[in-house]
């Protein structure tokens, strides 16, 4: 019996402690959940962050030189240099057929995209055709025909982070081909089998939601 209360007192000391530890703290504060439009439900936009450059008069890049690394080679620049802007600037030569395309697109994308481009759920690989008209629905489906304003995100995309285990490996003229053949099986250009595209014809597609961004107003300045 004596061995018993032995170790209970130390137990019950312990308890009181850490309960009178716990009265003496700050009350504890929920955070203000963020405001909701009344007309949707959504989100509220949040207030646009500002710049901390904007408290920095004069960076002097000379003085942030570390004495480590090399100057970037031309041929350096020109492997990451592959960015392609909607007005055509950065379109590399070559072409590619639908024909072409529906061959490599079996070879280098079904097994993420699926076989129709209705995507692989469970691979998190998204479907890349169909949803035309849905965005502003209840069940909105964004894919390149639905979603995307220009052609070249396409190519661009494709170009440098496709396939997903080799990005970058294929040539011009299998984006090409390739972009050629999903933007055919959307209906956005012809599923004709000789239908080719190059930087020309790229730069002449009219994606079904281009009008559907508005331009960002802010032209990059710490005042804006």
């Amino acid at each position: 019996m004596s061995t018993r209360k032995f170790i209970l007192v130390p137990v019950f000391i312990a308890t009181a402690s850490v309960a009178l530890a716990q009265s003496d703290t700050a009350k504890r504060t929920v955070a203000a959940l963020p405001e909701t439009l009344e007309a949707t439900g959504e989100r509220a936009p949040q207030p646009v962050p500002t710049s901390s450059a904007e408290d920095i008069s004069d960076l002097a890049p000379e003085n942030l030189r570390f004495g480590i690394g090399r100057p970037a080679t031309e041929e350096q620049i020109a492997a990451i240099d592959i960015d392609v802007m909607p007005d055509g600037r950065g379109y590399p030569e070559g072409s590619g057929t639908y024909a072409e395309g529906e061959e490599l697109y079996l070879q280098e994308c079904s097994s993420c995209h699926g076989e129709n481009l209705e995507g692989v759920a469970d691979l998190g690989a998204p479907r890349l055709i169909g949803g035309r008209g849905s965005l502003a629905s209840d069940a909105p489906v964004k894919t390149v025909e639905s979603y995307w304003p220009y052609a070249s995100t396409l190519f661009d995309y494709v170009h440098r982070a496709m396939p997903m285990q080799a990005p970058g490996s294929l040539s011009n003229d299998q984006v090409y081909a390739i972009s050629a053949y999903i933007l055919g099986r959307a209906g956005i250009t012809s599923d004709n089998p000789d239908t080719t595209l190059d930087k020309q014809s790229m730069t002449e597609v009219e994606m079904p939601n281009a009008d559907g961004f508005v331009p960002d107003p802010r032209d990059g300045s710490p005042e804006k």
